[in-house]
């Protein structure tokens, strides 16, 4: 994967890819966080043909009018039809487009990924969501991390579990089309039967560590979002500490000593630590 990372779903499957994504059908926005492009779609208008014709009408009717008067002051009257033509047709195209479920074109390139079982397609949304959490810490976080270098770590990350996730979804094909086979009615001691359960031995072990790898990815990313947030939490609480150390002290005349130092340095290094986990 590159240095962006291109998302999107529609009703029937996911796309990651480093390009971006072109849209078969209907209409999507895009928004961005960081080197992350999400191209979300917009649901259908809901406008049939009949309500688009007169949409085009009432756009086509003061078009003639602008056309008439540049005729009236020398311009070539089919180049101003022309025009009017070319812009209702493109009013045209935008609303019959609009009204179409939104969907996105397969890549053809070896590195875009496509998921189209539904556990796939969810944890790679998983993901994300970790992904998004992430990201949120990294103003409150300041100089304890290179934002550059994690937004790196972390697009790649992704790349590489779109990866995993794209392998584990064809070895879920797999192994249901191997169970078939070991139900079918055949001599257990048929060489065709043994070179099947042989192969379904492969892929049961290919199968797990897809998962473990999977895993492992989303763990580190889970792992850093839960870092940050429980550094904020501890700031969070030390200020609040602090705060009502000075009241009391204000109040009663009596200092105490809130001691949070400790445990901000053991926030910071678990901080540390998860971002390592990340970028390894």
């Amino acid at each position: 994967m590159g240095a962006e990372l291109f998302v999107g779903a529609d009703a029937e499957k996911v796309v990651v890819s480093s390009y971006p994504l072109r849209v078969r059908s209907g209409v999507v926005r895009r928004e961005r966080t960081g080197s992350l492009v999400e191209f979300v779609c917009r649901p259908p208008s809901g406008r049939g043909r009949d309500e688009r014709i007169v949409f085009a009408s009432r756009v086509a009717l003061p078009l003639l009018v602008v056309a008439a008067v540049l005729s009236a002051f020398g311009v070539s009257w089919w180049l101003a039809a022309a025009g009017c033509a070319g812009v209702v047709a493109a009013v045209w195209r935008r609303q019959a487009r609009g009204a179409q479920q939104a969907a996105f074109a397969v890549p053809r390139d070896g590195e875009s990924r496509v998921l189209w079982t539904v556990p796939e397609r969810a944890a790679f949304y998983d993901a994300l969501d970790a992904a998004q959490r992430v990201r949120a810490t990294w103003p409150a976080l300041g100089a304890m991390i290179d934002p550059v270098l994690a937004e790196r770590s972390l697009t790649r990350a992704l790349g590489e579990f779109a990866e995993v996730l794209e392998r584990r979804q064809e070895l879920r094909r797999l192994r249901a089309d191997l169970a078939g086979v070991r139900d079918a009615d055949i001599p257990v001691d048929s060489p065709a039967r043994r070179a099947a359960d042989v192969q379904r031995e492969r892929a049961e072990s290919a199968w797990r560590e897809a998962g473990d790898a999977a895993q492992r990815i989303l763990r580190s990313v889970d792992t850093a979002a839960r870092a940050g947030e429980s550094f904020i939490r501890e700031r969070q609480v030390a200020a609040t500490a602090r705060h009502a150390e000075r009241t009391l002290a204000r109040v009663t005349g009596v200092g105490t000593l809130a001691e949070s130092g400790p445990e901000l340095a053991d926030r910071t290094e678990a901080v540390i630590a998860a971002y390592r986990d990340l970028a390894a």
